[in-house]
């Protein structure tokens, strides 16, 4: 079977992990400093705060930025993704709007978007689907807009877990200025193991977010002679000096997997064109998708599936649409959108570990129809 997902791991971890594990510091240390400048090069913003989960990031960056002082505050959050984009909201006491799905991107639909910015709102997520940049500019736009109307400027947090590497008009997603928040998971492009990266629009958010993943307490101080006051109670978020070592052996390691990545699913995008059945997804020239899944829509889907399941090729969905979980049924709207694509959306092979055999395999596997 033809895997959907498997883990890109640099040969060199394994020595780097063990050399922290020898060092006799293991925590919060010099590795996760070295680990946050190297992010910062590479989306080209110097406020980077790790984290231990991209969850954990989203649950802080919406905690420093979203008012929680009633019961009406909403975030605005496409129901197309990870639940956790959208527990990280419940978990802060605050409401879910849905804002539909653009079946051409599988990101937000942005016309939906507009219409539903009103003064209730304290924060919009939005989800780079499969790495498949969201259209900033227009979004920036959206954000003038509702400025004008409201009287203020909604937050906007990316949620980039999908997104490493990806590009819009040329710069790396991440240094936009909004909030955006990193996944390095196990099956990400760059995997810590475990962990995540927040990267912020100021240094005073940088400074306030790197105190609030650690209870608040301002860990640059002389705790044991001095113990400093915590003006402002936090969480236990922070990076250990073991993933921050894994990371930083696989940051180049990362980049020969995203070029195979996007190899791969360029040669889809040119065999798979025009097949009956079948509608990729959208290719815009200002931008450029990481591909960590290849999503395509298709008539049949359970045909298309247990056809793949007989050539030996894992496929699947990948994400369930949020909005049908018992958890958040109060929060139930309609959405035209997503209900015409939910059904059909399903992702083939498109990783690192996928041969140019392998990739030929499940493109004539298609093309022969299910």
């Amino acid at each position: 079977m033809i895997p959907l997902f498997r883990v890109a791991m640099s040969p060199e971890a394994p020595a780097r992990a063990a050399e922290v594990l020898g060092s006799g510091s293991i925590g919060q240390g010099a590795k996760v400093e070295e680990f946050e400048r190297a992010i910062a090069g590479r989306v080209g913003r110097n406020e980077v705060v790790t984290v231990n989960s991209a969850t954990a990031g989203l649950h802080l960056a919406l905690h420093m930025v979203a008012r929680q002082d009633d019961d009406d505050g909403e975030v605005l959050s496409t129901p197309l993704t990870m639940e956790a984009t959208n527990w990280a909201i419940l978990a802060n006491r605050l409401r879910i709007r849905w804002v539909d799905v653009d079946p051409a991107t599988l990101n937000v639909d942005l016309d939906d978007l507009a219409r539903k910015i009103s003064p209730k709102t304290r924060a919009i997520m939005i989800v780079h689907f499969a790495g498949y940049p969201v259209d900033l500019d227009r979004l920036r736009a959206i954000i003038d807009q509702a400025e004008a109307r409201f009287g203020f400027r909604p937050p906007v947090i990316e949620d980039c877990a999908h997104a490493w590497g990806a590009t819009y008009g040329g710069a790396p997603i991440g240094g936009h200025g909004n909030l955006c928040v990193f996944s390095f998971q196990a099956i990400k492009h760059l995997t810590c193991g475990d962990g995540g990266a927040l990267v912020l629009p100021t240094e005073e958010l940088r400074r306030r977010a790197t105190r609030l993943r650690w209870f608040g307490i301002d860990r640059t101080a002389d705790r044991l002679r001095n113990p400093p006051d915590v003006t402002e109670w936090g969480f236990k978020f922070h990076m250990n000096d073991i993933n921050a070592s894994i990371g930083l052996a696989n940051l180049a390691w990362a980049d020969e997997v995203l070029a195979r990545h996007r190899d791969n699913a360029a040669f889809y995008d040119r065999e798979l064109a025009g097949v009956a059945g079948l509608e990729l997804t959208e290719r815009a020239a200002d931008r450029r998708s990481s591909f960590w899944i290849y999503p395509m829509k298709v008539e049949d889907r359970d045909g298309f599936m247990k056809r793949m399941d007989e050539a030996g090729i894992m496929t699947s969905n990948v994400h369930e649409r949020n909005d049908l979980h018992t958890a958040v049924r109060p929060y139930s709207c309609l959405l035209p959108g997503l209900d015409r694509v939910a059904p059909r959306i399903v992702c083939v092979p498109v990783g690192w570990w996928v041969t140019e055999e392998q990739r030929t395999h499940i493109a004539d596997t298609i093309r022969r129809g299910w």
